[in-house]
């Protein structure tokens, strides 16, 4: 009877090597499957982009599908802007190579299913100008590698989950437009990454945390239109990043701080319209020469329009009205004379105040 002497290493080697094939390609089908799936939840696709979605031609060569170069499983699916309707199934969870999803400005519906919270690849999500609703799935937590969440212009519902806590490498946060109610979490300054922040037009309360004077990196600032309360953090004024802050229509009040354009050299846009500040215009604010808009609609400020708000050579929009300014002095407007160099000027806003005197 003959002997036959294997290589212990050879029968592991093939063994690893029929494992990782066959665990490619149950990998390869799984995705095909979700894929097909997900083109089954789509009920209209008037730029007909589903019909390359068909069995003719490999799945990564479908319209919006991106494979892999090192394991051609799918690692992108980018659908932005292309008038879909439908809603996201289950199997989506399946796509466990997924790096990018990109569903925005479509016409989504129905809630997020929780099974995106195996994508734990995931470094872009963005799911905005849609019709989703429900919760935002707490099993986000997972999403270690998330780096753009968007979902601004949707009709999510809810507290911002704490689950959401745990997304360290987080650069843009956007729930912007939705009906999220509850306060703004203070773990939100953990996120050291972070430049881009909004939270515009939800249902929102509560004070502004003085945590997020922890982000020393950002950049864009939006919490107008919500029902925050209470006074702005000085920490906040100390984020010499920013370039966009926006806390308007909301219910804050309290005075700003005089050297508000000095901490903020970047500052592009101001809006604090609609709320209850008090005292007088940050006399330093034209030291941020970048400046385009400062709006400060009604308020209940005092004082006197400084007059170096006429070096602002980009200057758009300088919005006061409905506010207290004045003396009711003939000097009131002398600021007027100045606000000449600002030859972009396209909306002057002094209504509603005290001045006095004549425009020259």
């Amino acid at each position: 009877m003959k002997q036959y002497c294997f290589d212990s290493k050879w029968i592991l080697f093939h063994l690893l090597w029929i494992i990782m094939i066959t665990s490619a390609s149950s990998g390869f089908e799984a995705d095909e499957l979700a894929l097909l799936d997900f083109k089954q939840g789509i009920t209209q696709d008037p730029l007909q982009i589903m019909r390359s979605w068909n069995s003719s031609m490999h799945f990564c060569n479908w319209t919006g599908v991106t494979c892999s170069p090192t394991n051609g499983r799918v690692s992108i699916l980018n659908l932005d802007s292309q008038s879909l309707v439908g809603s996201i199934p289950p199997s989506i969870g399946n796509l466990t190579s997924l790096t990018v999803i990109d569903l925005g400005n479509n016409s989504f519906h129905g809630e997020v299913p929780p099974e995106i919270g195996r994508l734990q690849h995931l470094q872009h999500l963005n799911l905005s100008c849609n019709y989703f609703g429900g919760s935002i799935p707490t099993n986000l937590s997972r999403f270690t590698e998330l780096r753009v969440f968007h979902l601004f212009r949707n009709k999510f519902i809810g507290q911002i989950p704490d689950q959401l806590s745990s997304l360290p490498k987080l650069v843009q946060l956007n729930l912007a437009i939705n009906n999220l109610t509850g306060k703004i979490p203070s773990w939100i300054g953990n996120f050291s990454s972070l430049v881009h922040l909004s939270l515009l037009s939800n249902n929102l309360q509560g004070s502004i945390p003085k945590e997020l004077g922890l982000l020393s990196s950002l950049g864009f600032f939006q919490l107008g239109g919500n029902y925050l309360s209470g006074t702005i953090p000085t920490s906040i004024f100390n984020l010499s990043s920013m370039y966009y802050f926006s806390v308007a229509e909301n219910q804050l009040h309290g005075q700003l701080p005089s050297d508000v354009g000095l901490n903020l050299p970047n500052l592009k846009q101001f809006y604090c319209d609609l709320n209850y500040f008090t005292g007088s215009i940050p006399v330093s604010l034209p030291n941020a020469s970048n400046l385009s808009v400062v709006d400060f609609y009604n308020n209940s400020l005092t004082g006197n329009v400084p007059e170096r708000f006429g070096s602002l050579q980009g200057l758009i929009t300088l919005n006061f009205a409905n506010n207290r300014l004045g003396k009711g002095e003939i000097g009131d407007l002398k600021f007027l004379k100045f606000l000449s160099n600002c030859t972009r000027l396209v909306e002057l806003g002094l209504y509603g105040n005290v001045f006095w005197g004549r425009v020259a």
